[in-house]
């Protein structure tokens, strides 16, 4: 007996879905969203709070600051850092370069020392390990150039490189945020006439005379280039009067990367020596520890009321409505990408298995009608294409001989040259047999392509065959003085002789017509696991490299006179091409040091 299914919907899912959806919908959207934030702000900021006064106590030189900041990120889960009020690292006298800058006629910087953080330029890491050679010119000893801005009366550098021919390099070091700002703060200005006039461009030169990188524990401090990032974008900001906290000494910027939010709190604070500074810190919004141990308490007001729902709603939905409403959703979808593979199992005797029952039958009729349909017009484009290209084959081909026939037969009406005669009439019959043998190549090259001919598989020995054509073109190699040299062993292929043969008659005759006298074909056969390797190599002329892949092209001859008296139809190629296709079987065509080889495989019999 059939249970409504109106009533089933009706019922379960207008009742349970909605009240369980909005329970989650405002739970997880806006309750725990905010709840996550707001307990996660608040606890960076009271751990800051602790941190400015472990960080004056203890953060008296760069192993001390490490630690500290090692030490917060473990217990906290936030990386913390400080920076000078140039947005310059705190304490990063592991990890900088000196220079010694040459005279120049800036007293700025002449015959000064620089020190350069390199962690504003570089990586960490491409000092060490196996990426020394990123950077094989930052050594001591070695020359430099930098270039950069002069920003409140000091000079910040913007890329570095070995000489200034080299500082658009791609082996330059740069300060990607640096150069980014300033291509977003040079449209503020009316022209860059009026924006360098405010921020002055250097190019010095210099003489790297100390490198210090950072050892052991002290590397870690590096490798977080995403805060490292972070740092730079806020000096950036910092040097061009765009970060504003004269108003708020205390400000929290959200980020985004990677599709993951970011909260980066700044504090502006005073050093051990009563100097500004600011405290950098940034945490996630995403970690899973911190997420998961949040998620516990918010738990608490809804496992009550949402276990039994989900419990008893999951087993009896998804099990009598979810589950076949699905895969009737997943099957029908699949039919509108005509993709009739799958089938609904019929599991229930109400209207969603009548529905199963009739999609199925739907799609096997629909799946039977579409192939017949695709069958009959793969067919019938490929009949048209046949005829058009046969019409048009035999059009143009047909037009010399009938011009040619044409001509003789008005020669001889009008009477002039009647001492000849008989030669117009060798000229016309000759015509008249080559039209003859066009039309019947065209029409079995036509009957290969209509897609409606089945070649039928036979065992023989591939060896009697050669030998065959060999006897029946020995005439055409005498004629010439050639010398048919023969490699031949039995072996037993599945194919069908009649068309290999005709395979092997083409290739040879066509090795006959443009081997020069006197000289060789060389035919051989050569096994190669379940295949056997038909070889017909001549002497002579070689294919020039834009033939090869044109000589399989219907009506292409290959001597470079291109006369239809030497060249045969041009359609020998082109059907032995579709029946080696049909055959389902390597073949080619390659110059070798004395001539022209071609080639095909066959399958040995089993």
């Amino acid at each position: 007996m059939k249970k409504g299914i109106v009533l089933k919907l009706f019922l379960f899912t207008t009742g349970l879905c909605l009240f369980i959806l909005a329970v989650i919908f405002i739970g997880q959207t806006v309750f725990f969203k905010q709840f996550y934030v707001h307990q996660k702000v608040k606890d960076v900021n009271a751990a800051l709070q602790a941190y400015e006064q472990d960080y004056l106590d203890y953060a008296v030189d760069t192993q001390g600051t490490a630690k500290l900041e090692q030490n917060f990120y473990q217990k906290h889960n936030t990386w913390i850092t400080t920076v000078d009020t140039r947005g310059n690292l705190k304490y990063t006298d592991d990890f900088f370069m000196e220079i010694k800058l040459r005279h120049s006629d800036d007293a700025m910087f002449s015959n000064k020392t620089m020190t350069i953080p390199l962690y504003s330029v570089i990586n960490v890491e491409e000092f060490s390990g196996d990426n020394s050679f990123l950077t094989p010119w930052i050594q001591e000893g070695e020359e430099i150039a930098m270039e950069g801005l002069i920003m409140n009366g000091q000079p910040v550098i913007q890329r570095m490189g070995r000489g200034d021919s080299s500082l658009r390099d791609e082996s330059r070091l740069e300060n990607r945020q640096m150069v980014s700002k300033e291509y977003e703060v040079v449209t503020r200005y009316a022209n860059p006439i009026e924006y360098h006039e405010q921020y002055p461009t250097f190019l010095v030169k210099g003489i790297i005379t100390k490198v210090r990188i950072p050892e052991g524990a002290g590397v870690s401090r590096y490798t977080n280039h995403l805060l490292l990032e972070r740092i730079k974008a806020f000096q950036a900001d910092l040097l061009y009067g765009d970060w504003q906290d004269s108003k708020n000494d205390y400000q929290i910027v959200d980020y985004e990367e990677n599709h993951v939010n970011y909260k980066i709190f700044v504090d502006r604070i005073q050093d051990r020596d009563g100097n500004p500074a600011y405290l950098f810190a940034m945490t996630s919004l995403q970690p899973v520890n911190e997420a998961a141990g949040m998620i516990k308490e918010y738990y608490v007001y809804i496992i009550i009321a949402t276990l039994l729902l989900v419990v008893l709603a999951s087993f009896y939905y998804s099990r009598q409505i979810t589950r076949p409403l699905l895969r009737i959703n997943r099957t029908t979808r699949q039919m509108a990408d005509l993709d009739f593979s799958e089938k609904i199992p019929i599991i229930t005797k109400d209207e969603i298995g009548d529905l199963s029952r009739n999609i199925n039958e739907l799609s096997e009729r629909l799946h039977s009608h579409i192939l017949r349909l695709e069958q009959d017009i793969e067919k019938e484009k490929q009949l048209e294409n046949t005829r058009k290209e046969f019409i048009s084959g035999v059009s143009h081909e047909l037009k010399t001989p009938l011009s040619v026939i044409q001509s003789c037969l008005a020669i001889m009406k009008d009477g002039v040259a009647s001492h000849k005669r008989d030669y117009y009439f060798k000229a016309m019959e000759d015509e008249v047999k080559r039209m003859d043998l066009l039309i019947v190549d065209m029409l079995e090259l036509a009957k290969y392509e209509s897609g409606t001919y089945t070649m039928d598989m036979d065992s023989f020995y591939i060896d009697a065959v050669i030998e065959r054509v060999c006897a029946k073109l020995a005439t055409d190699i005498e004629a010439k003085q050639l010398h048919l040299d023969l490699s031949l062993k039995p072996v037993e292929v599945l194919a069908n002789e009649r068309r290999i043969e005709q395979v092997v008659v083409n290739f040879l005759s066509n090795a006959i017509r443009y081997t020069p006298e006197h000289e060789s074909i060389h035919v051989s056969i050569l096994e190669d696991g379940d295949t056997v390797k038909v070889c017909i190599e001549n002497k002579g002329a070689h294919i020039q490299g834009e033939q090869l892949e044109k000589i399989w092209d219907r009506f292409y001859r290959g001597e470079p006179s291109r006369k239809r008296s030497t060249g045969g139809t041009g359609l020998g190629l082109s059907i032995s091409k579709k029946i080696l296709e049909m055959h389902g079987v390597p073949y080619g065509v390659t110059n070798t040091p004395n001539g022209v080889l071609f080639y095909f495989h066959l399958n040995k019999k089993a």
